[in-house]
């Protein structure tokens, strides 16, 4: 299978609206044994480091803040919910809270963290865990516990804009630490340990993930390091460990001899380090003029009007402690990377003015053990509260969502929303349109329609075909699949996109994040097995490398081995084989340095024998062309752009006939049928599409410019 690109980031936020997102996310709580925090009109779950958590509803028909004398509250188990996988039949559902969560604006943060400030004194009690959700939901059985670790504010409502999502797949608890608590560094430690503990003493088997910001990253990497045995997933966003190069350590001492008259606060710090005009700017950048003038104004009004909510968040004193509080806790933290075993993903920022956290990233990779790192190029301090970032995305595309100690690709699995899907249509636009895919298939009766109605809608469906160069033919097929008839197709993947043996020269896997949120898995039987008998629809490419890196003169030839590795474990459920074949990469590049080519070339021979040794193997026992398996990034030449043509056989059955293929003979005539399938797919293309009188691009070009560009206007293609 071939990568495909997602830009998930197109802006950012300036700074100081950055930390005002932050500071003002959801609606909170305290927790059981201490005074709750009250906010009007919301329903919170207020949990303790000793207790299950509960559900609070504070009702209050006044406007303002709400006290104890006028609220009524009542407490349900949220232990007791009933918990559903998001599979289909909930999807409209999580689309709804996808689109809720999208339309919360920069006043709606300020206003929530308003109610959160005036509300309960201000800021007053110990430090407390609180659930963000407004409601129960219905999560998925055995959710994994998500702890989140506030940075500099300490508010525990940076996860705002993600904590629907997050509510739907995990149990998620927040840290709240008061504007005048002055619990110490340390003790913020021994807290978070102890909860863990507690939950894990409770469910053992279950992960624990602790998502630290900043501040917040430092305590989940002290808390990792003494704590190995315990299964932790941490999730790291900018972590505070570079403090010693940050530009707000020279802060520490102004801020000691400034006189108490003179109004400082972050939101005064951050106003003058960056300059608000001038990152609204930026972020403006890309959109319409109208609109960019309407969002500045709106945003330049809500921070103008909201700084004082902010300055009560970290008034001179706590930001001085907080400062001083991070100071300490960056040596900490450092001392004891080496201690720390949990799988680890650093989240980092290309634009942090306030650390450099791109550079700490990179560190942070080398000193871990597990790690990972993802780069937000765009990406400011604050990042959970950018506008285009999706931290349940990240962590679907990472692969890190597990509900025990190692992750199941299949039971694990998350579908995509439909924005995510959206990203993957909307990223391979382009490709869409420059090749103009005709997608056939074949009905029941043995008719040949133009569209995707012959294709099984009912799973389990195994699509077996050939694989072009590069995999060109993937990305159309899959979202055409997507938008027309809702079909999900899950491939199987060769096992370099999931991991790498060593650090070399091979790409990044986090290039292959887009194919994990779309439901890639790595190949193996198991993972195979577990598809069909979840009744998926399975991509298989028995040909897999061999065919997608061929030599020149070996398009649409394919590449499989001689076992009949398939049949028997569709038969074993009864899949539907669907044959096909996809023509048209002789009409987009020409293969110009390939296999052949470049092992005659020392230093290209060199760079072959290396990433092959990087990449995970797989068919290592097989002999001939099937088992070489070297992995080589073919040299091309592009072509002004043809076409694509796809066109889907008929169905064959294999229900009814588990017993007769268990016969490894009678599997094998099922095998060569398949095969021959999908070579007579490829020969009928290879001859209709030079009928097609829009097989170029200036001809579709031309059809268009008279019947319009909508993607709704279907370009002709060859008499069926």
């Amino acid at each position: 299978m071939a990568a495909t690109g997602v830009c998930l980031f197109r802006g950012r936020l300036p700074s100081v609206i950055r930390h005002e997102f932050t500071s003002s996310s959801s609606s909170s709580s305290g927790k059981s044994k201490f005074n709750p925090i009250s906010i009007p009109s919301r329903r919170l779950a207020a949990v303790s480091t000793d207790h299950t958590p509960t559900i609070l509803t504070t009702v209050n028909n006044q406007t303002g803040g709400s006290s104890g004398n006028d609220a009524h509250t009542t407490t349900t188990s949220a232990a007791a919910e009933k918990k559903r996988w998001p599979g289909q039949e909930d999807q409209e559902e999580l689309d709804a809270e996808e689109e809720e969560q999208e339309r919360l604006s920069l006043t709606d943060f300020f206003e929530q963290a308003k109610d959160f400030v005036t509300s309960n004194g201000g800021g007053a009690g110990p430090p407390r865990w609180f659930s963000p959700l407004h409601d129960g939901g219905s999560r998925l059985d055995n959710s994994p516990l998500l702890l989140f670790l506030p940075g500099i504010d300490g508010t525990g409502l940076g996860l705002i804009r993600h904590q629907r999502k997050l509510g739907k797949i995990f149990d998620v608890w927040c840290l709240h630490i008061p504007a005048k608590d002055r619990t110490s560094f340390t003790d913020l430690v021994k807290l978070v340990e102890r909860t863990i503990r507690s939950e894990h003493h409770h469910s053992p088997n279950r992960p624990i993930y602790l998502v630290g910001e900043s501040l917040g990253a430092c305590i989940a990497l002290s808390v990792a390091a003494l704590n190995p045995d315990i299964d932790l997933v941490l999730i790291l966003a900018n972590p505070a460990t570079s403090f010693s190069k940050s530009q707000l350590q020279p802060i520490i001492p102004a801020l000691q001899v400034i006189p108490d008259s003179l109004p400082i606060s972050l939101p005064h710090i951050l106003s003058s380090m960056t300059g608000v005009l001038v990152a609204n700017l930026e972020r403006g950048l890309g959109l319409p003029l109208p609109q960019t003038v309407e969002k500045l104004s709106r945003d330049l009004v809500a921070s103008t009007t909201y700084l004082s909510v902010l300055a009560d968040i970290l008034p001179r004193e706590t930001l001085l402690w907080k400062l001083q509080m991070i100071a300490s806790a960056s040596p900490y933290a450092n001392s004891r990377l080496h201690a720390v075993k949990a799988q680890t993903l650093i989240l980092s920022s290309g634009k942090d003015q306030l650390l450099p956290s791109q550079e700490e990233g990179e560190r942070l990779r080398r000193k871990l053990a597990n790690c990972e790192i993802r780069m937000f190029e765009n990406g400011g301090h604050f990042l959970f509260s950018e506008d285009d970032f999706d931290l349940v995305t990240v962590i679907k595309g990472t692969g890190f969502y597990r509900h025990s100690r190692h992750r199941d690709y299949v039971s694990d699995y998350i579908p995509p929303t439909r924005s995510e899907v959206k990203n993957v249509v909307d990223s391979n636009r382009w490709l869409s349109i420059a090749t103009s895919p005709v997608m056939l298939s074949t009905l029941a009766d043995g008719k040949i329609v133009r569209s995707l109605a012959g294709v099984p809608s009912e799973g389990p469906v195994l699509f077996v075909g050939y694989h072009m160069l590069l995999g060109f033919e993937l990305a159309p097929m899959v979202t055409q699949m997507l938008v027309e008839r809702n079909i999900h197709l899950r491939g199987i993947a060769h096992p370099m996109m999931f991991v790498k043996l060593r650090e070399g020269r091979l790409p990044d896997i986090s290039n292959y994040d887009t194919l994990r949120v779309m439901g890639a898995v790595p190949v193996s039987g198991s993972n195979f097995y577990k598809l069909l008998s979840s009744k998926c629809h399975v991509l298989l490419y028995p040909g897999g490398v061999r065919e997608a890196l061929h030599r020149k003169g070996e398009e649409y030839k394919l590449f499989w081995p001689e076992q009949s590795e398939f049949v028997r474990m569709a038969a074993r459920f009864g899949a539907k084989i669907v044959p096909f074949g996809a023509v048209g990469e002789d009409d987009i590049a020409e293969l110009l340095l390939d296999y052949e080519d470049q092992m005659k070339i020392p230093f290209l021979k060199r760079f072959i024998e290396e990433i092959t040794d990087e990449a995970a193997k797989v068919r290592v026992g097989h002999d001939g062309e099937v088992g070489n398996q070297d992995v080589h990034f073919p040299g091309i030449i592009p072509k002004v752009p043809g076409r694509f043509y796809y066109y889907f056989g008929k169905p064959i059955e294999t229900q009814g006939r588990k017993q007769e293929l268990r016969d490894r003979e009678k599997a094998h005539q099922v095998y060569l049928e398949v095969k021959s399938e999908v070579e007579k797919c490829l020969a009928y293309l290879r001859e209709k599409r030079e009928n097609d009188p829009y097989r170029s691009v200036f001809s579709r070009l031309q059809y268009q410019a008279m019947h319009g560009f909508s993607s709704e206007v279907e370009i002709p293609t060859f008499e069926l």
